[in-house]
């Protein structure tokens, strides 16, 4: 006899982390989403430029966690797998926008921009959050990300910033060197005609540099 699989819901503590405070001075917040393998207390530090006293980042944790390596050293997180895919997906969106709303409690939204940027598998995240959440978003930055089924696969296009929406990479991206990234971008574009592709030289990171000359 087969083994019968069941699911319950539960509850558990998610981990966040920011830079700066919402208050009367905020004018923008942004929520990061990390990668694959990473945590959100390294995560943030890539965004120390957008501390300026009227910015809030908030950068939530993925909630699976796991050891990196054979050492047991070194801890990353991930946002799903394949492993009952749906029901992960569910619970991120949930948790997202729970974080969302218990951040933004209390705030004056009509005079903050929302910019939400996800990083490589959080491109994924951030997308389905777009298209399942209960969040406004007035800038989508997709950083890195690889969008096997293409980007509609992950969100509906009416759900994009219009003429707001970025798609940014490295040109040399170790993750992205197994593909032909000029054609994967012009099939983004196809599919998203208003996707604004930035590229730049680096590799698989938040690039410091690109963030402050397009995005502050």
């Amino acid at each position: 006899m087969d083994a019968t699989k069941h699911h319950i819901p539960v509850s558990r503590t998610a981990t966040y982390y920011t830079l700066g405070e919402l208050g009367e001075n905020t004018r923008r917040v942004w929520f990061v989403l990390h990668g694959y393998g990473q945590l959100a207390q390294q995560f943030i530090k890539k965004f120390g430029a957008l501390d300026d006293g009227q910015t809030l980042v908030v950068a939530p944790e993925a909630l699976s966690r796991f050891y990196l390596e054979n050492g047991f050293e070194h801890v990353g997180a991930s946002w799903m797998t394949r492993e009952d895919r749906d029901l992960e997906i569910d619970d991120y969106v949930s948790y997202l926008d729970q974080l969302y709303h218990s951040v933004l409690q209390g705030g004056k939204l009509d005079n903050i921009e929302i910019t939400v940027l996800g990083f490589s598998q959080g491109c994924a995240t951030a997308s389905r959050w777009l298209d399942r959440g209960m969040l406004r978003c007035d800038r989508l930055i997709l950083w890195a990300g690889h969008f096997a089924n293409g980007l509609t696969d992950l969100v509906s296009l009416d759900k994009l910033p219009q003429s707001n929406s970025y798609y940014v990479c490295g040109e040399q991206d170790q993750f992205l060197s197994k593909i032909n990234v000029q054609e994967y971008l012009v099939r983004l574009n196809e599919e998203a005609p208003d996707l604004q592709i930035i590229r730049y030289q680096g590799g698989h990171a938040i690039n410091e540099h690109v963030l402050k000359t397009h995005f502050l």
